[in-house]
């Protein structure tokens, strides 16, 4: 029985420790909506928001946002795909090297975290283990319009996630 225990410990490591990360960084967070994106028709990872209580989305609280991706794809793909989504949303910021050193190659399963800290600070775990943070001036912003902001791909996608 006591492998039983390790095995089961081994299993909800994961969300304990994604719980544990999340606490400490945005207090009372509370799931306020969630929503799988697709991207021609495969879905590519589901989204949660927290905000503090699960109160309503707002750029001028702290929140946070975790993918959990539901196929694998290269820190290539993820760090293009970022910086051409803020592109599109109004501008390509010089984010290049610092996203490389944030993101990773992803497998199905894996889960990333990211926790802002006021408008200027965006920071970023791995499964539970921390990568980076970006800052400067309006990052937060930035770099999370791409999922919650008004010009996202998928309206529908967007509106679930905030709860609304």
């Amino acid at each position: 029985m006591p492998r039983l225990g390790a095995i089961l410990v081994c299993l909800w490591a994961p969300g304990i420790v994604f719980a544990a990360t999340l606490g400490g960084l945005l207090p009372g967070a509370e799931e306020r909506g969630k929503a799988t994106y697709r991207f021609l028709g495969l879905a590519l990872y589901d989204a949660r928001l927290f905000t503090p209580g699960g109160a309503e989305f707002s750029w001028s609280a702290d929140f946070a946002l975790e993918l959990t991706y539901l196929r694998a794809l290269s820190e290539y793909d993820l760090v293009e795909g970022t910086l051409r989504e803020m592109k599109r949303n109004g501008g390509r910021p010089n984010l290049d090297a610092a996203l490389y050193r944030c993101f990773d190659d992803v497998e199905k399963g894996d889960r990333f975290l990211a926790v802002t800290t006021g408008p200027d600070r965006v920071g970023f775990w791995l499964n539970g283990i921390q990568t980076c943070w970006l800052d400067g001036p309006g990052i937060t912003r930035r770099f999370m319009e791409i999922f919650l902001g008004d010009k996202t791909r998928s309206r529908s996608f967007t509106r679930r996630l905030r709860g609304s």
